[in-house]
């Protein structure tokens, strides 16, 4: 299993519900198992400057890649990217 997740900050803080709007229409790409797009409820000095989260599962490198290249998710990051100041990805695979 794969966890992909994703921080993201709004250049503009008007645009944060665009963005995390915006990115809820990849859950309509079925490779992923599961797909959560929610605001940033943490607020410290660390974690001040994420608005957005993604967090997802995938059975493997295959699925996330078939979720990568879908054409949803090029429509997505084509209205997200220019919106947004950072953006942080990471993929894991947990080991039990």
């Amino acid at each position: 299993m794969i966890r992909h997740i994703v921080l993201f900050s709004a250049r503009d803080p008007k645009n944060i519900r665009i963005i995390r709007d915006g990115l809820r229409n990849l859950k309509a790409i079925p490779s992923a198992n599961i797909l959560e797009v929610e605001y940033n409820n943490q607020k410290d000095q660390w974690s001040n400057e994420v608005d957005v989260v993604v967090y997802g599962e995938f059975k493997s490198e295959k699925e996330l890649a078939e979720f990568k290249s879908h054409k949803i998710y090029k429509d997505t990051i084509k209205v997200i990217k220019p919106l947004r100041e950072l953006r942080i990805a990471v993929d894991i695979e947990p080991t039990i």
